[in-house]
């Protein structure tokens, strides 16, 4: 199962974090699959390749708890709700 989580970088006490989507079996600082986004919690940016995350989305991913919170806040959801409108 894929699921999109955080992916910490950066230094000591600076942290940043990579969205990613990884396999749920893997570890924090493993291997995924792709990256998705960019998350700075201390300058509070938020970068996101919305097409791909949803293209996940659509494949069955699961965000994680802060992963969820980080899309609803940008918005993303709703877009995805409205693709999924669009299935024939």
């Amino acid at each position: 199962m894929v699921k999109l989580r955080l992916k910490r970088c950066g230094r000591k006490q600076r942290a940043v974090y990579r969205i990613v989507a990884i396999d749920v079996r893997s570890r924090r600082e493993g291997s995924d699959l792709r990256k998705v986004g960019f998350y700075d919690p201390i300058n509070n940016q938020i970068y996101l390749n919305v097409p791909l995350i949803l293209y996940f989305l659509e494949k069955g991913a699961q965000p994680t708890g802060t992963v969820y919170d980080i899309l609803m806040k940008s918005g993303v959801f709703t877009e995805f709700r409205l693709n999924q409108g669009k299935v024939n």
